[in-house]
Parts: structure tokens; sequence; C-alpha cells
């Protein structure tokens, strides 16, 4: 009886046991995380266009991979805040920097030209009229000895001269003889020539001259049997001891300069050596079509290796300040009314937020307003995340989106550009109460019509007025039947700043000003060059004007820069 008993016991235990078991089991999976519980992305947008939307992943117009965008949490909803999946951070190559807080110190690059010393550039004119007889000089560059003979004249002039200090001295009058040796000096005659002359008594018809100095002979202006007056320069004596680089330094680098600063140079025929220098002088004013400053460069040059009008390139080393807030250059975004950077701040979360800068290094940039000593920055992949969030962020730079202005998604039907209409089929206007509908609309004076074409799929802006009327007032064209050609597709000249170029793809990221006949705002975009384009001359950070054309690709025909990288 007590075995029935205990076999009893044993199955019912293991049966509550298997029962505990798969409650356990299934409330635990039950638990766990679903697809339903997983974060979804709110919308889809394309890297370069932030007003291109999908709800889910796809292409852009430009071939892109579409970006996901996600809810904040209520705990972190700040304006101006997105959410990137750590899957697209890893594909977009995102990287972070702290912000560093050290001494700035800037490094000032440019060019400049070797010239003679000019305090010690000696030129050679006569003091009488006359003929030049003798030349022992030959040509420009030659090397002088000082007291060697230069040119021999001969001189009507001096010859009375020389006859009236002999009738002085027969008649032995001091006054006379001092009053015409003092003549005869003032007309470059040697003191010793002159104690010969009153020894001899006997007037040279030709008198020879001497070099003054050592040095190199410079811009001989004389020949044989030459005929010259006192306003001729005949040449000139430069010393090579110590030469001049004239410099030029932009207007906004130019308070960094000071005397005595130490400049070091390279030149092109010797790239192994390096001279050391000081700064000797600054202009006291720009040049009105370069707007930069000439800045005056000493260096010793005992063995004349440096050479008048060589072209050189100098760094001038300004001296270091005090610590302050830095970031890498390539972490700022630079429209031409706006500096911006992207503020990492961690699980995804990313923020673009407007600085402002002070000076340029060669690698940093100095941040006055703007961040703290403990922020991380982006460093690439920022011109992406940037587009996303000043969508919802609170710049200025940005149109006020309210319920008078909406981006709705469409197609073309019918364009008359007498009459600047369009008939579109648009999806539904949640913001107006619209629904998915047919309608013709009355396009803005501002906006270009020569892109729209009919099947055209497309954004398009449109305003409600006060009393009720709609005006389509900007557009974005996503897709086009057919590639255009060069000639007849949209196109615009802007101005802009080089951020990157990669030459291998021929892409060019560049931030380009508003472009006013299309109601696009300043933004950063990459654009590709065409291949009859030289792309050897441009550099990262150039201030350019180029002219693109709208076809699969933004597609660059023409570009020219507007100043010269230092």
């Amino acid at each position: 009886m007590n075995l029935v008993k205990t076999f009893i016991i044993l199955i019912l235990g293991t049966g509550l046991g298997l029962l505990l078991g798969w409650q356990w089991f299934t409330g635990h999976d039950s638990t766990s995380p679903s697809a339903e519980n997983e974060k979804k992305p709110l919308y889809w947008v394309a890297p370069m266009d932030s007003n291109y939307r999908r709800d889910g992943p796809g292409k852009s117009p430009m071939g892109m991979d579409l970006i996901p965008v996600y809810a904040e949490d209520d705990s972190s909803n700040e304006v101006g805040t997105v959410t990137i999946s750590p899957a697209v951070v890893n594909n977009l190559g995102v990287r972070t920097a702290k912000v560093s807080v050290e001494p700035m110190v800037t490094r000032i690059k440019t060019v400049g030209y070797v010239q003679y010393d000019e305090d010690k550039l000696m030129h050679i004119h006569p003091r009488v009229e006359g003929w030049v007889e003798t030349l022992y000089v030959k040509a420009a560059g030659d090397p002088v000895v000082a007291d060697t003979p230069l040119y021999t004249l001969y001189s009507p002039a001096l010859v009375n001269a020389q006859e009236e200090f002999l009738i002085a001295v027969n008649r032995g009058n001091q006054a006379l003889i001092n009053a015409a040796r003092e003549r005869l000096l003032a007309l470059q005659l040697a003191p010793s020539f002159i104690d010969e002359l009153a020894k001899r008594k006997q007037v040279k018809q030709s008198i020879t001259f001497y070099a003054p100095q050592s040095g190199v002979l410079d811009d001989l202006q004389i020949r044989e049997g030459f005929y010259v007056k006192p306003g001729n320069t005949l040449m000139s004596i430069g010393q090579l001891d110590q030469v001049w680089v004239e410099a030029e330094v932009f207007e906004r680098d130019a308070n960094q300069v000071k005397i005595g600063q130490h400049v070091s140079m390279t030149l092109d025929y010797l790239p192994s050596r390096t001279w050391h220098g000081r700064v000797d002088y600054i202009y006291p004013s720009l040049d009105v079509k370069t707007r930069t400053l000439r800045v005056r460069l000493r260096f010793d040059n005992q063995d004349h290796a440096l050479k008048p009008n060589m072209f050189a390139s100098v760094i001038l080393d300004a001296e270091a300040s005090a610590a302050t807030l830095q970031v890498a250059k390539e972490a700022v975004i630079r429209t031409g009314k706006q500096d911006r950077v992207v503020l990492a701040l961690g699980d995804g979360k990313f923020k673009s937020v407007a600085v402002k800068l002070g000076r340029i290094g060669e690698d940093m940039i100095e941040i006055l307003e703007g961040l703290n000593a403990d922020d991380q920055v982006v460093t690439s992949a920022q011109f992406l995340i940037d587009s996303e969030s000043s969508k919802t962020s609170d710049f200025k730079r940005m149109s006020d989106q309210t319920s008078n202005s909406v981006w709705v998604a469409g197609r073309v039907n019918q364009v008359d550009i007498a009459n600047r209409s369009v008939n579109l089929d648009h999806d539904p206007v949640a913001d107006w109460n619209w629904p998915a509908m047919t309608m013709d609309f009355n396009v803005a004076d501002s906006v270009d019509m020569t892109p729209l074409a009919a099947g055209q799929s497309l954004h398009f802006q449109i305003e409600k007025s006060a009393d009720g009327s709609i005006l389509l007032t900007g557009i974005h064209i996503m897709d086009k039947p057919a590639t255009m050609p060069v000639q007849d597709a949209p196109s615009a000249t802007v101005k802009g700043v080089i951020e990157q170029i990669n030459s291998d793809t021929r892409i060019l990221t560049i931030s380009r000003e508003a472009i006013e006949k299309w109601q696009r705002p300043a933004a950063t975009m990459d654009f590709i060059a065409a291949d009859t384009l030289d792309l050897t001359a441009l550099k990262q950070g150039m201030e350019i004007e180029f002219t693109f054309v709208v076809q699969d690709d933004l597609l660059i025909t023409a570009i020219t820069p507007l100043m010269a990288h230092h």
C-alpha cells in the first residue's frame, strides 16, 4: 500500500514539474524581445536631400541607400536630435573625436619671392654728362669687387672742373683750392685722384670710376659709346650675403604676423634644405586686388645658394596662445552663412549645433562659442547627419515649416509654362486633411519650371495664403523619364567651398550657397566632376565658383578657383 502511494506521489511530482517547466518556458519566451517591441524607423531619408522621405528602405534619386530615422524617447526628445542605428553608423564610417583644450599653434603657409637686400643695393649714376669710353663689366650677374674699375667716362664738365682746380692751385689761393676740391669730390672723383692731380698738374681727358662695394652686378643699362646724363641709372650692385623674401599673407591671418617672428622656407630646387629667418617688416596696407598683406622676410645666405626671383614656400610660426577649445578641421561644416559641427550624444544620437570659429590652424580650428570641453564631435560622415538634424533643429537658416506650407509627393501630368501652371497627382496632405487627388497648381515666379516634364515623380512645396489660394513655391524632382543631354539639362552656377576631394571617383563634397532660382537653401552635397575637368589644382578648403547640371547625378561642367589654397 505504501509502495502504491509512493508511486502516485512520484507521478504527480513529475507532472507538476513538467507543468511548471512548461509555464516557465512559455512565460520566458513571451517576455523576450519580439519584432513588435523592437525599435522601428519613423521613416527613411535620402542622405543628400532631407526632403526626400520614404516609408521603407530603398534608393535615393542619386542612387544612394536611404538612411533610417528613428523616433526619440520622451526622455531625450530634444529638438534637432536624430538617432541612427549602429549598423548604419558603421556603414557610413562615422568617426568621432573629443573636443581638445590646448594652446593653439598656428602655422601660416604661403609663398614668396627671393629678392636682393635693398638696404645694401647700390645704384650707380653719373654726376655729369659724357660718353662711356671703356666698360669693365660686361653683363648682369657678374661678380664685382670693391674699388675695381667699372667704366671710363669722357666729360667736358670733368675736364673743366680739373682745370679750375689747377688754376686755384697755381694761384695758391686756399679758399679757391678748397672750393675746387669740393666740386671734384661732388663729381665722384676719388680723393687719391685729386691728390695726384694736384701733384702732377696734368688734366685727364677720361676718368675711370670704381665700384663702391663688392657684390653682384644687376640691371646693367650701358655699353661702350653710350652718351649718359646725370638722370641715367648705369647699373646696380647688390649683395647676396643676406636676402629678402617678399611673401603674402591672407587678411584673416594678418593679426598673427609679428616682426621678429620665426620663419622657415624651402625651395623646389633644393627640396632637402630648409632656411630659417625672421619677419623683418610688415607693410602698412593690403593689396587692393588680392586682399593680401605683404610681409618682408630676411634670411642669411652666406653660400649664395638663394638667387633673386626664386620662388619659395614659406611657413610662419605664430606664437602659441593660451589653452583654448579646438576641433579637427574636418569636423566643421562651413556653409558661408553658418558654421556647424555634429555632436555625438551617445547611444546613436546626434545633433547638429552652430559654432563660432576663431583662428584656423593647420589641422585644428579654434571654437569660441557652441561647444564644451567634454563634447564629442563627428569627424567623418557628418554632412549626412547634419542634413537630417537641421530639418528639426532651431537653426534660423532653415525655413520655418508651418501649417501654411507643406511638402507633398506627387507626379506630373501636364506642364503649362506660358501660364505658369502644372497639373499634378499628389499624395494625401495630412496637415491640411487633403486626400490624394489630381489638381492644377499655379507656380510661383521664383520657381524654375524648365526641369518639369510629364511623368516625373517629385516632391513639391505648396503654400496657402490668407485668402485660401494655393501656390506651388518649390520643387524637388526625384526621377526623370530619361537622362537629358548636358546642354538641355537644368543647370546652375554657384559659389562654394570644397570640403573633400576623391580623385579616384571624381566626387567633390562641396558646401554650396543657396540657389535662388530653384528655392534651394545652402547645403553641403556630393557632385561628380566631368571627365574634361582637371582636378589637380583643387584643394580642400578652396573657395570656388562652379556650374553643374542635374542629370542622374549632379555633374560639374565648369569650375573656377576664387582663392589660392595655402
